[in-house]
């Protein structure tokens, strides 16, 4: 029996959690589906990450009037990818921030990744019909700005190429918490399809480098204290790592796309078959670590019909 393509077989609604991460800092997660971040300052609240349609943005927006009333003033989106973006609207801010980088992506490929994206995951798009169009920026930066929520302050960067090459982190230094979008997961699988395996680790070491207390990952459970932190961090590394190094060995003698995905089976099944989002991600991983390694470093934008492709060539 075939598999279901992606995760369109991922029918079944998951159980959200709403953890404090830090004072007036909170991680919406969901089992493996986007995370959103919450960030509470003295006037205003931001929102990290909007979620993929209006629809579950009301949800986040329910977990938030929990703890308090203030005004959304702020959306940060750390990439430009449709689970994350798309339900931006819903939040009623008067700024939706991007980097440069991730806002040019939008224009470049945004309608594709939309497209795609729907057929990968259609339960994330159920209520798919509110959403007004792309979402875009009403700022953007290079490499680093800073917001004040009153007196707290947020300071939003690049610090390099991972899971795309437009990712921002979040960092508010009065806890000492950092929000890292997808460059970081916990317990579920990295999506590498937009990705720059060779950049990772080094970006990862410098969030290492801030220290942080806790972190607000792109998937999987709020990482709350050091040991924490430091072990997704680990295993975000060692997974980026194990997916990539098989391919460039092959690619190195020669070998073909099916031969790489063999070798990246063997490497990474037995220590990350129980991830989420495992086996959606590997045959977009395998693909874009193959054409990383032949020299190909802007990744291919994804089509609804590349991806069912790819997906066949390789589940065949």
């Amino acid at each position: 029996m075939a598999k279901a393509f992606a995760s369109a077989g991922d029918l079944q609604e998951k159980k959200t959690s709403f953890t404090e991460v830090g004072p007036g800092l909170y991680a919406f997660t969901a089992e493996g589906d986007p995370n959103t971040g919450v960030i509470i300052g003295d006037d205003s609240v931001m929102i990290v990450e909007a979620q993929a349609t209006p629809r579950l943005a009301r949800k986040v927006i329910d977990c938030v009037r929990r703890v308090t009333d203030k005004p959304i003033s702020h959306v940060v989106l750390t990439h430009y990818h449709a689970v994350r973006v798309l339900g931006a609207s819903a939040y009623g801010a008067r700024e939706v921030i991007m980097s440069d980088v991730a806002a040019a992506m939008v224009e470049e490929r945004g309608a594709e990744d939309w497209a795609s994206e729907f057929g990968r995951f259609p339960r994330l798009f159920e209520g798919h019909e509110e959403i007004p169009g792309l979402t875009r920026p009403t700022t953007t930066f290079s490499e680093r700005m800073t917001v004040y929520l009153g007196k707290r302050r947020v300071d939003i960067m690049t610090l390099g190429r991972a899971h795309t090459a437009g990712d921002a982190v979040i960092w508010v230094p009065d806890a000492e918490v950092m929000f890292t979008g997808d460059i970081v997961e916990y317990h579920s699988a990295c999506y590498c399809g937009d990705g720059h395996f060779n950049d990772w680790p080094e970006t990862l070491s410098h969030i290492a480098a801030y220290e942080p207390k806790a972190i607000a990952p792109g998937r999987g459970d709020a990482l709350v204290g050091e040991a924490m932190v430091a072990k997704a961090l680990a295993a975000t590394e060692d997974f980026v790592r194990s997916t990539y190094k098989p391919v460039e060995r092959v690619v190195a003698r020669g070998g073909s796309l099916k031969e790489a995905w063999d070798a990246v089976r063997a490497a990474c099944d037995p220590k990350f078959s129980s991830f989420a989002i495992y086996e959606h991600c590997l045959p977009f991983n395998v693909a874009r670590a193959y054409d990383e390694a032949r020299g190909i470093d802007t990744p291919r934008i994804w089509t609804a019909e590349r991806d069912r492709d790819m997906w066949a060539a390789l589940q065949g």
